[in-house]
């Protein structure tokens, strides 16, 4: 996997958050963020219990819900979107990801 570390790249720093999702089974969102930064993302406390992940195409905020599930949402190049998807795939998580349009319309959802 190439090196993609790095702050988020100024394109997508001016978007509003334009993914959403939930992150079924997991209580603590400390260990999410620790497989992020395993594969050279960034990653650090944002909260009492949630983490900010990010890489120059994505940053999003991981925060415990109620419930076994751990919410993720914040901003994804758009092309990027399927990549998001493939590593929670590859985590072995069960999830629901959103993203939305500038204007907070549904473009795609998918499941995992």
């Amino acid at each position: 996997m190439p090196d993609e570390s790095g702050d988020l790249a100024p394109e997508w720093t001016i978007l509003s958050n334009n993914v959403c999702g939930v992150l079924h089974g997991h209580r603590d969102a400390a260990p999410l963020a620790e497989r992020f930064e395993r594969l050279g993302w960034r990653s650090r406390s944002s909260s009492w219990y949630g983490y900010e992940v990010g890489t120059t195409w994505c940053e999003a905020e991981l925060e415990p819900i109620d419930g076994q599930a751990v919410l993720l949402n914040g901003v994804v190049d758009p092309s990027r979107f399927d990549d998001l998807a493939a590593l929670l795939d590859r985590f072995g998580l069960s999830y629901t990801l959103e993203l939305y349009d500038e204007e907070g319309s549904l473009l795609r959802e998918t499941r995992g």
